[in-house]
């Protein structure tokens, strides 16, 4: 492809919400590279280990605005417009985790300085992926 690739990072506070407490506070850094330009890829610092999550850029993009996701990872706004919920559901357990929407925001947009919305196209390199699936090397 010829692109220069780029990384763009950010560590969020988010809280991590218990039945009858406070949220508990929980690290999380966020990491978008242009050679996968559709998605984000989250790492939560439980403690106990590192668990990671990947989703699309658009949905959490369309998450600050609204209730978006079907699967494993759903993201929409909370009752508080200063916050968004992640709900993350894997066959090991569940989590709802809270993060700062201004602080999401000024992380997509600043992917969005790398790859505007609607050109992840563009820096998608499909052979390459299709390559990897081709000879296991995913």
């Amino acid at each position: 492809m010829g692109v220069e690739h780029s990384v763009t990072r950010a560590t969020i506070v988010f809280g991590l919400r218990t039945f009858g407490a406070r949220p508990s506070p929980l690290k999380v850094d966020l990491e978008y590279d242009t050679r996968d330009p559709y998605a984000v890829t989250t790492a939560y610092h439980t403690g106990h280990g590192t668990v990671r999550w990947m989703f699309g850029r658009d949905l959490l993009a369309d998450g600050l605005l609204t209730q978006v996701g079907d699967g494993d990872v759903r993201v929409g706004p909370a009752s508080h417009p200063a916050l968004v919920l992640f709900e993350l559901n894997a066959p090991d357990g569940s989590a709802v985790l809270e993060a700062p929407a201004h602080e999401l925001a000024t992380f997509l947009n600043r992917t969005y300085e790398q790859v505007p919305p609607g050109a992840e196209s563009e820096r998608f390199d499909f052979d390459h992926e299709l390559g990897k699936l081709a000879f296991g090397n995913f």
